[in-house]
């Protein structure tokens, strides 16, 4: 990782699907340059671009869970959750002990069939708690984690973006049997081009590019960048479970998830009532975080911390012998 490669992440977090050519331009480099840097990165497993559609066309909410193991049987569980298309992330933290997952689940879970009814009668399970994702802080189109540098002007941001969007209006439009291959395709690829899209749907561009549209204005369809910070010298990944009084939940939130440390930060319904992703270089790092820009903000009363002992999963891929990989169907 040069300082080109940095930017040219930070450039893809602000719009992934951006052409190269204006990746290029807007980093000072040829379009080839851009392409080539692009598709070292993502050959290399550190980070991926992938389309993700909202649960919630599909009446599903996110669930928090927090699963403490049997030491001996936690691998095993883990493994066979990671694979789970309802389950969003997953890690293995506290010296291996406990699996912190996201699961998607309708808000009624009284059917059997329902993962969140099924954890509990397993036998490597020897405490759950779970929590309702109330409120994620981030937006779509704004970056995560951006701890590793590269950093962009507000007229680089200006012409990537090319100019503020506007709201998705009314509820995120559902997508219907004929979008399969095209989201599966986009989950793979959030880069693939309208002429890839056009060949596995059996489409025309101009039908690609009306949906695309479609589904992205109402919210239904977004992009993320899926990265390993471990690749990028980023070794310490923490949950910190905070407890914020319910005046300040807004603001306090959308500060914290503001800061360059926090990959994802969202409202719960737990005791903690605020949930946050941490990544930092070392012990020496988090430490620094959490006596500075987490002691500066107001209206945090309590924390507890999980330190990440393994990443399972990210929000759309599988991490495999220190590679991001796309999950296999199934």
């Amino acid at each position: 990782m040069d300082a080109l490669d940095m930017q040219i992440l930070r450039t893809l977090q602000c719009a992934p699907r951006a052409p190269f050519r204006l990746i290029g331009e807007v980093n000072g480099v040829s379009e080839q340059t851009a392409a080539r840097r692009y598709h070292a990165l993502r050959r290399s497993g550190v980070m991926r671009v992938v389309g993700l559609v909202d649960p919630a066309v599909y009446g599903e909410a996110r669930w928090v869970a927090r699963i403490r193991c049997r030491p001996d049987r936690v691998g095993p569980l883990a493994d066979s959750l990671t694979r789970r298309p309802d389950i969003a992330y997953a890690s293995i933290a506290s010296g291996g002990s406990e699996i912190i997952c996201v699961i998607r689940s309708p808000l009624d879970t009284q059917r059997e069939d329902m993962l969140l009814q099924q954890l509990p009668r397993s036998a490597a399970v020897l405490d759950l708690s779970i929590d309702l994702l109330i409120h994620p802080f981030d937006t779509p189109g704004t970056p995560g984690w951006t701890g590793y540098g590269g950093h962009l002007t507000p007229e680089q941001e200006e012409r990537l973006s090319g100019g503020t969007s506007p709201a998705p209006a009314g509820p995120p439009l559902p997508p219907d049997a004929e979008d399969a291959p095209l989201l599966a395709a986009l989950a793979e690829d959030g880069r693939t081009s309208h002429t890839r899209l056009a060949e596995v749907t059996g489409w025309s561009k101009g039908r690609v590019a009306r949906r695309l549209e479609s589904l992205e204005s109402s919210g239904a369809l977004s992009y993320d960048i899926d990265l390993l910070p471990e690749r990028l010298g980023y070794r310490l990944n923490a949950t910190l479970w905070l407890r914020v009084a319910p005046a300040r939940l807004e603001r306090t939130g959308h500060e914290i998830a503001g800061h360059e440390e926090v990959a994802f930060a969202g409202a719960t319904s737990g005791d903690h009532n605020v949930m946050a992703i941490v990544t930092c270089r070392d012990a020496q790092d988090f430490y620094r975080y959490l006596t500075t820009r987490l002691a500066a903000v107001p209206g945090v009363d309590a924390y507890g911390v999980s330190i990440r002992a393994r990443r399972l999963k990210q929000a759309a891929s599988l991490i495999s012998h220190g590679r991001l990989v796309h999950p296999v169907p199934g």
